[in-house]
């Protein structure tokens, strides 16, 4: 194994969009190579063909190249120690397994999927393989070979004694030999196993460190008597906290679609930022020298060290990534948030009529996810059916009472304007409130309410008036108005009534 330079890999399964525990195991394994000056190398562990789903290698491809891990070899780019694709490696793997046959240190196994599953029904203390084919007659092996009777390869682990191993996170952890069951290394379509493919490649590509969910402990002393049956140097295990989900109950699990968007591409669906996706998750787990939250990759190239990788679980916390996405968006130029909000904006507005920059400028500063435009504005094409109470507001004095009077004056100050636009709105809208001797806010809220119908906006009176331009906002002000006559006509009635 090549000692002078550090070189980690990440081997993802082609079966499907990456999820949020695959994301953080190849950016740690992209940042302890970097952060070495090092290599990182992508593979592709294709060899469970039951679970293979088309397309899903361009996804890695496109998932890693939107968040910026660049391998510096793989399947697309080659390199010194290709090729890169378990199933092209095919025969590498049959011949190492057959080395260990001759080693007496593996077997053929011929047990049928009835046996095995005979075995799980009978004896309780059974917690593995029992071996069945271990020490069959070289005779008989070759006679079943030769029917073409359907095999795997197991490796035969040691009986006794006990395997010890170093992980970089949890410390020392020793396994007795006897709990670990007789491993396959070759399945019976020629394919490796995962665990055996990985120790293989591992060691014929140099790589110096493993990274993977702390879910995969149990299964390292089995990399390591498989580094011992070949005489290989071991690698350097590094094996990290899992991701938890909150359920509806206050508990946790570990995290799944159950809690929410749990792949890359779900949450920039949901309209998060890749940097601001890459920037949260790099903290699941780790935990920076500095007291600081805010992370560039290139920052946490610098920034990152083994040491500082935790133990404990960490919680996948939605409400936290979108803060961190918020803050990411605010901190976006003018031009880049326009052509991000773009897409959303079409969902909701025809550009030919709404003017996509301004209408921008007023969500750059509120919006936390992007998902959340085409609701927030959606507004601007047709009045959505509002309650007249939204324009009771107590921070405001708004009143029922209030509101009917300053729109009325709204109205005629408004239609005075000759050049329709943001001072001149604001002067128009102040100068009202002074002459009625009102708070501004006072005044803002029932025309905004009646040019939005909603309580919460992108942006206030003033912006919203000057997007919506003096025809429409005349029309919705006059609109409003009639509400208030209805309802004063209701009440009229209603008492009416009751008076019967």
């Amino acid at each position: 194994m090549n000692k002078g330079k550090v070189r980690t890999r990440f081997e993802p399964s082609p079966t499907g969009f990456m999820h949020i525990g695959n994301l953080r195991t190849a950016l740690y394994e992209y940042l302890i190579a970097k952060s070495n000056d090092g290599m990182f190398i992508l593979r592709i562990e294709d060899t469970d063909k039951g679970r293979y789903v088309c397309g899903a290698v361009d996804i890695i491809y496109n998932t890693l190249k939107t968040i910026g891990l660049k391998h510096d070899e793989g399947p697309d780019i080659g390199g010194a120690y290709g090729p890169y694709i378990q199933s092209e490696r095919k025969s590498i793997y049959l011949d190492y397994a057959q080395r260990l046959i001759k080693e007496d240190k593996a077997y053929y196994c011929f047990c049928t999927k009835e046996r095995l599953a005979s075995l799980n029904k009978n004896g309780e203390d059974f917690s593995g393989y029992d071996r069945h084919c271990r020490d069959l007659p070289k005779e008989e092996v070759q006679s079943l070979l030769e029917k073409n009777v359907p095999y795997v390869i197991r490796q035969k682990i040691p009986m006794a004694g006990e395997t010890t191993f170093v992980d970089e996170v949890y410390g020392e952890i020793t396994v007795q030999n006897k709990e670990i069951e007789d491993q396959i290394l070759i399945k019976a379509d020629l394919y490796p196993t995962y665990n055996f493919a990985n120790v293989v490649d591992d060691h014929l590509m140099d790589i110096t460190h493993v990274v993977r969910g702390s879910e995969y402990l149990s299964s390292t002393p089995k990399y390591n008597l498989l580094y011992e049956a070949f005489g290989w140097a071991k690698p350097i295990y590094v094996h990290l906290p899992l991701i938890m989900g909150k359920n509806e109950d206050g508990s946790t699990s570990k995290l799944s679609k159950r809690h929410g968007s749990v792949s890359f591409e779900d949450l920039v669906n949901d309209g998060y930022l890749p940097e601001a996706i890459i920037n949260y998750v790099a903290l699941l787990g780790w935990c920076p020298k500095e007291n600081r939250e805010i992370y560039s990759l290139e920052d946490l190239q610098k920034a990152f060290s083994i040491d500082r990788i935790v133990k404990s679980p960490s919680i996948f916390d939605y409400d936290k990534l979108t803060w961190f996405n918020g803050e990411y968006i605010r901190n976006k130029p003018a031009e880049e948030f326009v052509a991000l909000a773009k897409p959303y904006l079409q969902e909701a507005l025809d550009p030919k009529i709404f003017d996509f920059s301004k209408i921008a400028s007023i969500l750059h500063q509120r919006v936390t996810k992007l998902a959340q435009i085409p609701e927030m504005v959606d507004f601007f094409p047709q009045l959505p059916e509002y309650s007249i109470d939204l324009f009771i507001n107590k921070k405001s004095k708004a009143t029922l009472e209030n509101a009917p009077v300053i729109l009325k004056q709204a109205i005629v100050s408004l239609s005075n304007i000759k050049a329709w636009d943001h001072d001149s709105i604001h002067d128009s809208l102040i100068d009202l409130a002074n002459t009625l001797g009102l708070k501004n806010g006072t005044v803002m809220w029932p025309v905004r309410i009646a040019a939005s119908g909603k309580a919460v906006t992108p942006g206030g009176a003033i912006e919203i008036l000057e997007i919506l331009g003096k025809e429409e906002t005349l029309r919705r002000l006059n609109f409003a108005l009639e509400k208030f006559e209805n309802h004063k006509l209701g009440l009229i009635s209603s008492m009416a009534t009751s008076y019967e």
